[in-house]
């Protein structure tokens, strides 16, 4: 339907010529911006009604009230899923959860799977590859977030740890244990969902002009000779150059698309992207100011470490099915 559409406006409304390369990047922007935005609005609307019954700080208090022998780490990772938060709008969180008494190792699985994993990056990547690699991408993620957190959380690193973190006076709210009925809470779930649209619909068109631009003007096959499907080291390399970017998922899938379409193997492209939204330079000038350098480059060592084994993992498995 959206294709159809940038068709008929560009080429048969105002009658671009098909066949020039500036004009098929114009159709992508066009028929990927309609596509990816309509799905934005759903989705961070859906998940805007979840929010105002489970608030933030409901879900924290749940936490800390109890013994979950090990499957805390997968619950700090599902919420990490289900927020919609880059890496550095996540660090709030992140402090506000060491405070609170929730242990250290169930916090970074919060932080980890909450850039790569959101509402609005799961409507984007349906979009842009589907279903099967959307439930393959946001599976590995929290599945990443969870064993990294509890392989950290038993490394017992609390002292690794900036001192004021815990000289903070936590801030517990009232919880938002109000019992409006939806209708009264539509309006405010309505305001929220459009305000997040706004803030994010910039970067997200950032990216797909990006995509559109390699959509129209780079040759087919053209990264194959820097990380093609048989350089044997084309994971670690994506994610060695997808660190010192910094976007969030959203923005940059449609770029992975592109990659894809380009002759990247989809799980080194998967690394990049993982490297790109989950290691950044911002991120790591944000957290330097919780973490000690020792702590930090413990955090995103093993996190660069699990996402090139699942770059490895998802080209096994997606070039043997």
């Amino acid at each position: 339907m959206f294709s159809d559409i940038a068709t008929w406006l560009l080429f048969d409304l105002i009658g671009l010529d098909p066949d020039r390369h500036w004009a098929q990047s114009l159709h992508f922007f066009v028929y990927d911006s309609l596509k990816i935005v309509s799905l934005l609005f759903a989705m961070v609307f859906a998940m805007g009604i979840v929010n105002s019954y489970i608030p933030v700080e409901r879900i924290r208090a749940w936490l800390r009230s109890r013994r979950w022998y090990g499957l805390d780490h997968l619950l700090g990772a599902l919420f990490g899923a289900i927020t919609p938060f880059c890496s550095c709008s996540s660090i709030p969180l992140f402090i506000g959860f060491v405070r609170g008494g929730i242990p250290l190792g169930v916090t970074f699985s919060f932080l980890i799977t909450s850039p790569l994993v959101n509402e609005a990056a799961i409507a984007v990547f349906i979009g842009v590859f589907g279903w099967k690699t959307t439930v393959i991408d946001v599976t590995s993620g929290v599945a990443m977030g969870t064993l990294v957190g509890a392989i950290l959380g038993r490394m017992r690193l609390e002292r690794l740890v900036e001192p004021w973190v815990w000289e903070i006076q936590a801030g517990d709210g009232d919880g938002g244990a109000d019992r409006q009925s939806f209708l009264r809470r539509l309006p405010g779930i309505l305001r929220d969902t459009l305000a997040t649209v706004r803030r994010v619909t910039p970067y997200v068109l950032a990216g797909i002009a990006v995509g559109a631009i390699l959509h129209g003007f780079v040759p087919a096959n053209y990264f194959e000779r820097y990380i093609s499907k048989e350089n044997p080291f084309a994971v670690p390399v994506a994610v060695l150059v997808g660190v010192p970017m910094y976007a969030n998922a959203t923005s940059v899938i449609p770029v992975v698309e592109q990659l894809v379409e380009k002759g990247i193997a989809l799980g080194t492209a998967l690394a990049f992207m993982m490297a790109v939204v989950g290691l950044s330079i911002p991120e790591a000038l944000l957290l330097r100011r919780v973490l000690k350098p020792k702590l930090l480059a413990i955090l995103f060592g093993s996190v660069a470490l699990a996402i090139i084994a699942l770059g490895y993992l998802f080209n096994a498995v997606l070039n043997a099915s």
